[in-house]
Formats: C-alpha cells, sequence, structure tokens
C-alpha cells in the first residue's frame, strides 16, 4: 500500500544535490542572447523606432520590432475562460503601434551575449508620444476616461451576472443590512526562479524549446500556430522550475518572440528575464474592489448576498480569460446557504501590467470579502462569530448543492462536505473556547490578543482530460507518461505511488515522464488544483488497463482463469500465493506473443471537486508599534483522500506563507501616473521565515469525492485561500473598535497603530 503513505519524494534528490536542470543551466555551441525592450511609459503612441546605431555595434544579430513581425501574426489567444468579445483586448508579442503599460514589449535586440545587447539597447532611440492614463477601474469605466482598445469602446470589458431567488423581495424581508466596501490589493506569486527560454533550430527546421512549464502541449499548439509551423515540427521541453503559482507557463509575448529569433538568425537563442522585467511583465494579480450589500435577520441568519465587483485586468486581456472573475463570483457564497444572491463582476482595462491566476485565483479575493462579511454581521450582532457561520453553513442532507452560479463552462455544485464538522473540529484544535483566558493573560502583559477565523470551499480537478500511458519496457523498467507538468508540488511521487498502488511495483521503480512532446502526445498539464485529481486518475487507469492486461497474458499461457490469479510483487500468483511466473518469463510471453505491454489512459470529467475547511489564527499586536506576532495558525482541511500527506502538509504550509504576504506585506504599487512604485525587493516586501508562524494542519478524509475512482480532491491552493481572513479577523478581534473595519489589504503597522490611536483617544474623552 502506498497511497495515504507519507512516501520521500521522488524529486527531491536531484533539486537538494544540485542536479537539477533550470533553463538557465543549459548553454548550446554559438548561442545567443537577447533582452526584451520594454515601455517606460504607461500609455503613449510609439512615434518611431530608430535601431540603425545599435547595429553598428559588434556582436548585434538582430533586432526585431512589430514592422519585423509577420504582417497576419494574430494576437496571443485565451486558454481559459475564452469570451469573443474580448479578442480586441488580447496582447500582440510586440506593441503594435500603442504601449498601454510599463513594461509592454516593444523590441527584442539579439546578440553574442548579454552585455553586448544590453549596450545596443543604450543605442535604440525610440519617440513616443505620451497618452493620458488610468491606473484605477472605477475611474477606468467614466465615461470621460481614456479608452485602452478603441475598437473594444470602453474599458468596461466584460460583465458577469449571477442571480439566484429573488432579491428584490428578499432585502424587504431583512431587518437588518449591512453595506460595505473592500479592496484587495495587486500582488503576485514572485517565484525565485524568473522566466526563461532556449529556443534553437536544426538543420531540419526542427525547433526544440526548452523552459516551457505549466501548460507545455497547450503552448505548443499556439506556438505552431503563431509561426505557422506544424506541431511535428516543433518541441516543447519542460525543465525544472524555481515556483509556478499560476504565474509561469502561461504563453507570453517572449514565447512567441524568442522561438521567432531563433529561425530568423539561425541561432540558438536564449533569453532569461532579470528581477524588475519579471515584477513588470510577468501577470499580476488579486486587485479587485468589492461592494457587499447583505441583509440579514437578527439571529444572524443571512438571507441576501449581494455584490458589485470591480476587477483590475490590467492592459490586456492575456491566456486566462476571464478565468478569475468567473471564479470570484462562482466561489463568492463559499459554505454558505444563502436564499438570495446576485453579483456583478466587471472586468476593467487599467494601464497596469495585465493580471493572470495567482494560487488560489478568484477564492483568495472571494474569501477575504465574504468572511470579513461573516465578522462584521457578528459585530453588528454581537453573537459569536462562530455561531454566525453556524446558522449560515449549507446543511449536509443538501448535498450535492448548487448555489447555481457558473463559472469555467460549469454550474457551481459542491459534490460532498460536512461544513459545520470541520468547523467544530477547527474550533477545538485551536481550544476556541478558552481563548478569553489567554486574552487576559495578554492585557496583563500590555499586548492585544486576537483569535479569527475563515472558513472556505476550494475547487480542484478542472478538466476536461488528462491523459497517461504506463508501461514496462524490455529492461524491465518502469514508467508513467503524463500530461501533467511538475512545477513544484510533487508530481512525480503522486504518480509514481499511483502507479504503484495499482500495479504492487515499488513507488521509486517507476520513471516519471512529462513536460515533453516528443514523448507525451497529449496533455493539458498543471493548474486548477488538477493534477491528483484529473492526472492521478488517468495514471491509475492505465496502470489499472496495464494490469488487466498483463493478468490476461498469464491467463491465457497458464491456462487460468483471470480471476485466480493477481499480479503482487512483479511476479504472478495464484490464489495460494504460489509465484507461477516472473516479471522476465512474462514480458517474454508478451513479447512472444506481440503484446504490447504498455497502456494508454485518458480520464475525463465534466465536474470539479470542492474540497473544504478552516483557516484560524491567534494573534498578539504590540500596541506601541502595531507589530503582528502569530501565536497560532491551524488549518482543517478535508481532501477527500489523499496520496501522500507528507506532500499534503507541505503544500498547505507553503500556500499560507504565499496567503500571509498578501495579507499583511505584499503589493504591487502604481502611482497616479501608471509607474509601478514597488518594482524590487526593497519596495515589495515578502515574508521570510522569521515572519512565517509555524502552521498546524488537520487533514481530514471525511468526505471523498464521490465523483472520481480514487476519492481525491485537491490540495494545492486551500492553504492560500483563506488566510487574509483568518488573520485580519484575529486583528479586528483584537483592537475591538466598534467604529473602525478592516477592509481592505494589505493590514500594515501604521494602520493598526491609527485605530489604536483613535481607541485611546476615544476612552480619555470618556474618562474625562
Amino acid at each position: 500500500m502506498t497511497i495515504g503513505m507519507g512516501m520521500r519524494r521522488v524529486e527531491d534528490e536531484r533539486l537538494i544535490t544540485g542536479t537539477s536542470q533550470y533553463v538557465g543551466d543549459i548553454n548550446l555551441p554559438n548561442q545567443c542572447e537577447a533582452v526584451i525592450i520594454r515601455s517606460q511609459h504607461a500609455h503613449a503612441k510609439i512615434l518611431s523606432i530608430d535601431t540603425s546605431k545599435a547595429y553598428q555595434i559588434p556582436g548585434v544579430f538582430g533586432i526585431f520590432t512589430a514592422d519585423d513581425l509577420p504582417d497576419d501574426l494574430p494576437p496571443i489567444p485565451m486558454r481559459l475562460s475564452p469570451d469573443p468579445s474580448l479578442e480586441k483586448a488580447l496582447q500582440y508579442p510586440l506593441a503594435k503601434g500603442i504601449v498601454r503599460y510599463v513594461g509592454d514589449p516593444i523590441a527584442v535586440v539579439a546578440a553574442e551575449n548579454r552585455y553586448v545587447a544590453e549596450d545596443a539597447v543604450d543605442f535604440i532611440d525610440i519617440k513616443y508620444e505620451p497618452l493620458p492614463s488610468v491606473t484605477d477601474a472605477h475611474e477606468a469605466v467614466k465615461s470621460d476616461t481614456v479608452v485602452l482598445h478603441e475598437e473594444v469602446g470602453g474599458n468596461d470589458l466584460s460583465v458577469l451576472h449571477s442571480k439566484k431567488g429573488e432579491v428584490e423581495e428578499t432585502l424587504k424581508e431583512c431587518s437588518n443590512i449591512l453595506e460595505e466596501d473592500l479592496y484587495i490589493q495587486r500582488h503576485t506569486g514572485i517565484p525565485i526562479e524568473p522566466r526563461g527560454l532556449l529556443a534553437v533550430c536544426d538543420k531540419e527546421n526542427h525547433l526544440t524549446v526548452y523552459g516551457a512549464a505549466k501548460v507545455v502541449h497547450f503552448n505548443h499548439k499556439i506556438l505552431a500556430t503563431l509561426l505557422g509551423m506544424d506541431m511535428e515540427q516543433i518541441r516543447l521541453v519542460e525543465n525544472d522550475v524555481g515556483g509556478g503559482f499560476g504565474v509561469r507557463g502561461e504563453f507570453y509575448p517572449e514565447d512567441y518572440l524568442i522561438p521567432f529569433i531563433a529561425l530568423k538568425i539561425g541561432k540558438p537563442v536564449k533569453w532569461i528575464e532579470d528581477r524588475l522585467e519579471h515584477m513588470q511583465a510577468t501577470n499580476h494579480s488579486r486587485e479587485q474592489k468589492h461592494h457587499v450589500k447583505v441583509g440579514f435577520d437578527h439571529t444572524g441568519k443571512i438571507h441576501l448576498f449581494q455584490d458589485d465587483i470591480f476587477v483590475d485586468t490590467g492592459a490586456y486581456i492575456r491566456t486566462h480569460g476571464i478565468t478569475v472573475p468567473e471564479l470570484t463570483q462562482g466561489m463568492l457564497p463559499g459554505p454558505y446557504d444563502f436564499k438570495a444572491i446576485e453579483i456583478n463582476t466587471h472586468t476593467v482595462a487599467t494601464n497596469k501590467t495585465p493580471v493572470g491566476t495567482y494560487r488560489g485565483p478568484g477564492r483568495f479575493e472571494g474569501t477575504f470579502v465574504r468572511e470579513r462579511v461573516m465578522d462584521l454581521v457578528a459585530k453588528q450582532l454581537n453573537i459569536d462569530a462562530d455561531v454566525i457561520r453556524e446558522r449560515n453553513l449549507i446543511p449536509n442532507e443538501k448535498m450535492p448543492y448548487t448555489n447555481h452560479i457558473h463559472a469555467l463552462g460549469q454550474k457551481i455544485e459542491f459534490d460532498s462536505g460536512s461544513y459545520l464538522s470541520v468547523l467544530q473540529k477547527a474550533k477545538e484544535s485551536v481550544d476556541w473556547d478558552y481563548f478569553h483566558e489567554r486574552k487576559q493573560i495578554s492585557e496583563a502583559k500590555g499586548k492585544l490578543r486576537g483569535l479569527g477565523i475563515g472558513m472556505f470551499v476550494e475547487k480542484s480537478g478542472l478538466g476536461p482530460w488528462e491523459f497517461s500511458e504506463v508501461g514496462i519496457n524490455n529492461q524491465g523498467e518502469w514508467y508513467c507518461k503524463s500530461g501533467l507538468a511538475d512545477v513544484g508540488q510533487g508530481v512525480k511521487t503522486m504518480l509514481a505511488q499511483v502507479c504503484s498502488e495499482q500495479l504492487d511495483v515499488p513507488y521509486n521503480q517507476f520513471k516519471i515522464i512529462h513536460g515533453d512532446t516528443d514523448k507525451v502526445e497529449k496533455g493539458h498539464g498543471s493548474f486548477a488544483t488538477r493534477g491528483t485529481v484529473v492526472g492521478g486518475n488517468a495514471a491509475w487507469g492505465a496502470a489499472k488497463s496495464l494490469k488487466e492486461k498483463l493478468l490476461k497474458a498469464a491467463s491465457d499461457y497458464l491456462d487460468i482463469q483471470v480471476q485466480d490469479l493477481n499480479f503482487r510483487g512483479e511476479k504472478i500468483i495464484n490464489q495460494k500465493d504460489e509465484i507461477l511466473l516472473d516479471l522476465d518469463q512474462l514480458l517474454s510471453i508478451c513479447k512472444e506473443h506481440h503484446i504490447e505491454t504498455s497502456e494508454k489512459y485518458t480520464y475525463s470529467t465534466d465536474h470539479m471537486n470542492y474540497p473544504y475547511g478552516v483557516h484560524a489564527a491567534e494573534i498578539e499586536i504590540d500596541p506601541d508599534t502595531g507589530k503582528i506576532n502569530i501565536l497560532k495558525y491551524h488549518i482543517t482541511y478535508d481532501l477527500g483522500r489523499m496520496v501522500n500527506p507528507t506532500i499534503v502538509k507541505g503544500q498547505l504550509v507553503g500556500g499560507m506563507a504565499q496567503g500571509l504576504g498578501g495579507t499583511l506585506y505584499e503589493e504591487m504599487k502604481y502611482d497616479d501616473s501608471g509607474q509601478l512604485v514597488s518594482g524590487t525587493f526593497m519596495d515589495y516586501i515578502l515574508p521570510t521565515s522569521m515572519e512565517v508562524p509555524e502552521v498546524t494542519v488537520d487533514m481530514l478524509e471525511d468526505e471523498p469525492s464521490p465523483l472520481n475512482e480514487l476519492g481525491v480532491k485537491g490540495a494545492g491552493e486551500g492553504g492560500t485561500v483563506a488566510v487574509a481572513p483568518a488573520v485580519v479577523n484575529a486583528i479586528e478581534n483584537a483592537l475591538q473598535n466598534d467604529s473602525m473595519h478592516l477592509t481592505s489589504l494589505p493590514i500594515r503597522p501604521e494602520k493598526i497603530r491609527a485605530i489604536i490611536k483613535e481607541n485611546q483617544k476615544k476612552y480619555r474623552e470618556v474618562s474625562f
């Protein structure tokens, strides 16, 4: 048995001994390097580009602008949530006449090395006509605001509307109303390794591109389309990556430009992003404004939930389409049973870096909004926050449950769940009922102590399918091919454990092959917490079919019924556990009878899975500095079934660290002119091991998914999505200020000090 066991990751030996290979480690003969010239204006017309002086520098092999690209080159298409109305706001690989954000690519220089290329950039003369810019989503939708894409006709690119129940009638029935504006700031994944590519074309005009990640086969297809080449002429190879988190692996402008230039100049071309470039050009995420209106009765039962959402999507629609707005809207009601719901979600263009998905896209934002609202309702009624949640949770008997909202092409329908049970277990884990005693201890020391929770429902297992091939070659070597990608989530170990469970072969004997379009025929890739649910079930199906084939071959050879045989320990045995054939004999039989010792399987699904859980944070605040000390942090999470608990725990703890960054520290800040003012680690603050607390986890398998044979749900994003409400609810609980609500992220010490000063002022006034 390997499923459910915390096996050591098969990936780690390479990674910790320095034998891994990142794209920056690859160097080819006659290789040159590319530098991207990016706009320093947020919005401007390009009047002219003079490259004549730059071409005079020795070692420059080519300089490419939009005029050097094919006239019929289409923009980069959408991968998820495509909407034809958004196609006029897509991005071309190089800006065509107008730049729309600081970082918009204008030209590419290819030279014998990076130093020469950077020198050449200084000799390229680009003349601009600056245009007015807009950096606020609410301002962007006003009638007198500059329009980024004239063909669209406005900056409100898309409006999604969802409605459940009779909204107006329900509102009239509510004795209490709460309205609030909430804001989630712009931030992003910041992997330790920036993006990079290396493209090389051989004499047969076969192009190989190193550095693909996340969605290798999708990028393969799009690159072939944009280059006008047959897919068989192009090979994409996934290398090791220093973190994915959603931002890596989408089809960016560079994914076309670097292969295109390699074909044009006939040399291998490498491009490695520097950190400033990464901050300006790689997908940002998160930024949303919400105006929430909820109606509820005196018991705290919420009957109506309304929200007007403005998603700042930046200058262009990238390959994610409107995935983030759809998931924000679809998952916003969370684990609660509201009688009436109405949500309007606007996708708004601004002169900022385009946004995309980042760990828990749409759910980090929506969970913060919803779970803050639950606490604000509790505060208004003077009822405990946990009681408010208990009175609104979806009861077990309503499962499967739909909130009647659609996202990613399907209706949101929770497959299984026991939300009250997971809340009760979380309260027990953090000793909820005895918090008041601990609060008094802190007060005696002059500290402010708070306890907060945030409940969440995640989505996982996005289809529509995933591919796997499991087999054994003539040398007796087991392998599993998968359409997934490995961006650090332990996919090799997971697939090996799944195959091992089915075939009773030690998991470390499986060679896992992925991320190479010449070796794996198809795949959807790794995103949307789909690896174990969709890729794992594909491997399970392939291994199961292979086992059945081997047993059938043995049955025919031995003239024994299949049901009387088993494949165990790489041997064919009978019901008495007697060995009838060893592996070499079995392979010889298969070879003699022309039986292929491999099986392919495509696992298909049209329904996502929905793991769920609770985050709880207990914090202490120093009133003099506003510094927050997280004393306890706990996650209770029901995943249905776990393949590897050790990996799951690592996912949850790592995810919590990223959620903490978005709660207290990180922000992509722009000034009014559209300049990014937090584009270095001097200004963009990341949590370190000093700020991230010890995280305890309670991983449950109470509600296996009924939708797949393994019963698994996803683990990749649940550690992130509820950090903000848990921590912020704890902070507000500690501050005990009835007139001030924490409604915008990040929560910095200066914000906390301002509230404490107001409290002290009120206290002095009352005392006087």
